[in-house]
């Protein structure tokens, strides 16, 4: 992996969930790196959660795990951090393109820009709901 914080960050989630330690190793990565791969593995039940709501059609644990982890990273910085929306999802995307397949690029896009408003606490439903 590059040494670029997500790309860490997915290294880290990946190994643990492919047989590695209970909880990912974090302690050879970059600051913002593992503070991440700590804040992922935390919240990954609710990220989970949410990426399910939005992937139509697909099941959390049947994706394959590089692209299970580029979302949970994705997601997680889109109801959780200041980044701007598109970063968020051009980061991601390229993540998949570059540790998965083209085709995961687009699946992450689409995912991600689903969950884009989304906040936590505010289920799918609740949006949709709300006046305009």
């Amino acid at each position: 992996m590059t040494g670029e914080p997500r790309a860490q960050a997915l290294g880290a989630l990946y190994a643990a969930e492919t047989g590695g330690p209970a909880a990912p190793e974090a302690a050879d990565l970059a600051p913002r790196a593992a503070r991440l791969v700590a804040a992922v593995w935390a919240h990954r039940t609710e990220l989970d959660a949410a990426i399910g709501d939005h992937a139509a059609g697909w099941r959390v644990e049947r994706m394959p795990v590089v692209d299970r982890n580029v979302l949970r990273i994705g997601a997680y910085e889109l109801l959780y951090s200041e980044t701007p929306v598109p970063i968020v999802i051009d980061q991601a995307v390229e993540l998949a393109k570059t540790y998965s397949t083209a085709k995961s690029g687009a699946f992450v896009n689409g995912v991600l820009d689903a969950m884009k408003g989304l906040r936590p606490g505010e289920s799918s439903e609740s949006r949709s709901e709300s006046p305009d």
